[in-house]
């Protein structure tokens, strides 16, 4: 398994300036629960499952099984 950023920089860029405006939080998400503080509860547990491949909710991370 292994977690890497989105290859895409402007987007890396865009979601980490809303993660700093949000205090943590993610920037897709408009409840500001700890469920929600990046990297978020969602992701955690699709990286827990070894069939799971793919970027989390707002992209900025990818799992990917190899």
């Amino acid at each position: 398994m292994k977690i890497t950023l989105n290859p895409n920089e402007e987007l890396v860029q865009t979601v980490k300036a809303g993660l700093e405006k949000t205090g943590g939080y993610c920037p897709c998400r408009m409840e500001k629960t700890e469920e929600n503080k990046c990297m978020c509860k969602e992701f955690r547990e699709q990286i827990e499952d070894e069939n799971f491949e793919g970027y989390c909710h707002c992209m900025l991370y990818y799992k990917s099984n190899d």
